[in-house]
């Protein structure tokens, strides 16, 4: 077996150069040490390479045959190595990732267009879905991670905190509701709602506070998407009780944003990953990035660090549906 690439390249040297010495030069070696790469070589191709005396070094009938094939070799080692240092070095590249389209609306454009600057060779890839087929995506190593709501999920993934964002009353800017500056859920529950679809993350956690305050309520619309149940509000189907940052996935004219007073009330979100794979150079700097935009001052999301609660490594509840 071939040791190294400075075998090829010391042979393909001397056959150029037709001389040792020279060709020792052009490699930075010593002349006695490249002898000693042209012998291992031929040890390992059990085959000599060159015709040599004091005067005259020439390649044999084989060496001249395997010219062509180390050559090439070469070529593609010498590729593969400045492939990886591209890769490593962040000048070449991809990132595949799926996202709620809330982040996907709100926080990641902000983290691709600083990560973007510092590396304008990387692709970024996105795809907004809900937590279910985000979940989707990370198992079948359809992307390189996820960013999700804290559903039930199968074994194999991890969740690692990123942000959290809090529950808001979607009023119709003409209803009673909509002059209060704050509201609590038994404001909101006096009207019809529109939720999202049962088994859904948020539709969850409204029915888990209003059970524990032992408040009753009418669904007057089911919604699987935020945007939907926004435009529904929109047209006085009723009052929608979503995360706050919804405002980014949808149009919210004449909709008003109340805060809603509830303690419990938020939606905890996560980076999502196959715990045994490792990511490339480029996603780990995306996810570092992305850390660091959720730091920032916002409206709509709480970083980790100002979270409650552990911050578990797999979710061992029995898979729910997703939410957007």
């Amino acid at each position: 077996m071939i040791q190294s690439i400075r075998h090829i390249q010391g042979f393909l040297a001397i056959a150029r150069l037709g001389n040792f010495t020279r060709a020792a030069t052009e490699l930075h070696v010593s002349q006695p040490a490249l002898t000693v790469q042209i012998r291992q070589l031929e040890d390992a191709l059990r085959v000599r390479l060159f015709d040599r005396n004091k005067r005259h070094v020439a390649l044999t009938k084989t060496g001249r045959t395997l010219l062509g094939p180390l050559s090439r070799v070469l070529a593609e080692l010498e590729g593969v190595m400045n492939t990886s240092r591209d890769l490593a070095g962040l000048r070449r590249g991809s990132v595949a990732v799926a996202v709620l389209p809330s982040i996907a609306a709100g926080l990641l454009p902000v983290a691709i267009r600083r990560f973007k600057g510092d590396h304008p060779a990387i692709t970024i890839e996105v795809r907004d879905a809900v937590a279910e087929r985000i979940l989707q995506f990370v198992n079948a190593e359809e992307v390189d991670f996820g960013i999700g709501s804290r559903i039930g999920a199968d074994r194999n993934v991890e969740w690692v905190d990123f942000v959290t964002d809090r529950m808001s009353a979607f009023v119709p800017e003409d209803h009673p509701l909509a002059t209060r500056d704050r509201l609590a859920l038994r404001d909101v529950v006096a009207y019809p709602l529109v939720l999202t679809t049962r088994g859904t993350s948020v539709r969850a956690l409204i029915e888990r506070v209003l059970a524990q305050e032992e408040l009753e309520f009418t669904v007057a619309c089911d919604a699987d998407y935020m945007s939907t149940a926004v435009a529904m509000v929109r047209a006085g189907l009723g009052i929608s009780l979503l995360p706050t940052s919804a405002v980014n996935t949808a149009s919210c004219v004449g909709v008003i944003t109340k805060p809603l007073t509830d303690a419990g009330l938020t939606r905890r979100i996560a980076i999502v990953r196959k715990p045994e794979r490792s990511l490339s150079p480029a996603a780990e700097q995306f996810v570092t990035v992305l850390k660091q935009v959720a730091k920032l001052p916002s409206p709509y999301f709480t970083s980790p660090s100002s979270a409650s609660g552990p911050t578990p490594r797999r979710n061992r509840r029995k898979k729910s549906r997703a939410d957007d």
